[in-house]
Formats: structure tokens, sequence, C-alpha cells
């Protein structure tokens, strides 16, 4: 058995002091909101707690979707660094970026150039770009990482994301390799390929998303944004369906008016002579509004082996 833990939307605090020429424009509305809001709900406190739950639970590996800064300023990167390191190294720890990672044009590379070990496919040396970086793939007792990047600098009071055709026909490619493999597909991807939200959040080529997916499947996506819980199922090839699964953020608190902060536990088992061989189970850990207590919140299963008949 494998088990798979995956967590998402940390936006660690405090924000480090900034130079005035780095707050004009959306990094200004975003320093306010912090202070307004963020600061207020997410704090290093629920995160050490959470940290500490995922350390007893000794998953065989750690997924982070995103969103570890808020205004993409250059020490902030730093200060994701360390929380990565604080949660295993690079082969035992998988990130894609969110779009508060690429928050401004000019910072947008930053989490490649800090976060590059956590990001970079199996055999990959070496610096790379964005363009090429993604997806990319980690093979893992049975299981296939395929981490996609959504992540892209918007305009002020947009929080879109993107996939974009080329990283479309990778994926495409990606996907029907690993499936001859015969390995567990886990889609890793910031902004959710489903589900309704504000058009100022969404993911904008999310149909074609869904299309990719439907056409040559994957068996499980993960992924965050929204700082709620969300498990929808998406149709694949050949009838069967892909559970999609959202993570609550993981600086939120017991008190949190948008949801509890959490994360997922998966266990995904092989079981011989199935023509879909594979049972995953999903375990909601976290908080639960009013208690601070990190415990099991839910058990579900996600798939179930197929018989031959």
């Amino acid at each position: 058995m494998f088990v798979l833990a995956h967590l998402t939307d940390a936006h660690l605090g405090p924000l480090p002091r900034a130079r005035f020429a780095e707050l004009a424009g959306k990094r200004a509305l975003g320093v306010l909101n912090w202070r307004r809001g963020r600061q207020h709900r997410f704090n290093i406190a629920t995160i050490d707690l959470l940290v500490a739950d995922i350390k007893a639970q000794a998953p065989n590996h750690i997924a982070v979707t995103g969103d570890l800064v808020n205004v993409g300023l250059a020490a902030e990167y730093l200060t994701g660094l360390n929380f990565l390191k604080s949660l295993g190294g690079g082969a035992d720890v998988t990130v894609v970026p969110g779009n508060h990672d690429a928050y401004v044009r000019s910072t947008a590379h930053h989490s490649l150039l800090n976060w590059g070990d956590y990001m970079r496919g199996d055999g990959v040396n070496g610096d790379v770009t964005a363009e090429s970086a993604f997806p990319f793939v980690r093979r893992r007792e049975g299981v296939a990482l395929v981490g996609v990047s959504t992540a892209i600098p918007t305009r002020p009071f947009m929080a879109t994301g993107k996939v974009g055709r080329a990283q479309r026909e990778r994926l495409a490619h990606v996907l029907d390799g690993l499936a001859e493999e015969g390995l567990f597909r886990v889609v890793m991807i910031h902004h959710p390929p489903c589900g309704v939200r504000a058009g100022h959040k969404r993911l904008i080529d999310e149909e074609a998303v869904r299309e990719v997916l439907a056409r040559h499947g994957a068996e499980l996506v993960i992924c965050g944004h929204d700082h709620v819980q969300m498990v929808e199922m998406l149709p694949g090839p050949h009838s069967a369906l892909i559970p999609v699964v959202e993570a609550p953020s993981f600086a939120a608190g017991p008190d949190d008016r948008h949801w509890p902060g959490g994360y997922h536990l998966y266990r995904i088992e092989r079981v011989p002579g199935a023509p879909f061989p594979w049972r995953c189970t999903m375990e909601v850990r976290g908080f639960q509004r009013g208690d601070p207590t990190v415990a099991t919140r839910s058990v579900r299963v996600l798939t179930e082996p197929v018989s031959a008949g």
C-alpha cells in the first residue's frame, strides 16, 4: 500500500518587509487583503499542528498543490523553501505552483528557481523553464505523480489559472504512456478542472483540460485553490469515473469562516487479478469547526477494483 498525503494553500506568513516600489499595482491590494483578513485567519501555529500530524501518519510521499506564498515577494519563496524542507526532501515531497506563487510577472519564475528540487521530474537534472517543466512525472511504488501548472500572472482582482495548449498536449501523451505502464496516475493541479466558481477564480481552459482527462484518463486528480473540501467525479475513458478532490487550506484554523483547515491521506493499493486493479481510500484529517484537535474527520472509498466479470 502506498500512502500519499495531500496539502494545499498554506499561504505562509508573516509577510516580509517590502520596499515601496515592490508594493505597486496588484501587490498593494494583496498586502491590504492580507492585513485585513488572511493574517488573522492563517497562522503558523495551525500549520505546525498539521505538519506534526502528517509526520505522525508517516506517509510514503507528500503532495503540495500550490499557493505557498501570498503576494510574490522574493523573500516569500525562501519561506516556502524552508516550509518544504520541514516536510521532507525533494525526493519525498512534490509541489506544483498556484496562482499566488505566480502573483506578479517579475517573480513568477521564483517557484521554479527556489523549489526546483520539489517540482522536477524523475531523471531531469539542472534548471528547467516554466515552458518545459510541466507536466513532470515522478514514479513512486506503482504510483505516478503528474505535476501540472496552472500558475500564470494575472491582473488585479483576478485569480484565474491556465494550463495552455502546449502543456495539455504533453499531458495527453504522458497520461497515455503511464497507462501503458499500468501505474496509478495522480494528477496534481492547483485550480480545480470542475465545479462552479466565480469567473475571476476559474481555470480558463477547464473544459479543454476535462477533455484531456476524458480521453486519456487518470485515476485521481488532487487540487486546491478554493480553500474548501470538494469531491467530484469526472467522466474518463471507457465509462470510468475520475475522482477530483480539493483539500481545504492548510493554514486555516478550526474557526475559519470558509472551511476548517486540514489535509488528505490517500491509501492506494493494488489488487491483483482485476482489469482495474486499484483501490483508493481517502482519509480527511484536520480540524472540525470549533474543535482545535487534529483528527480523522471522514473516510471515503474513491475507487474500487473492477472484476473481470
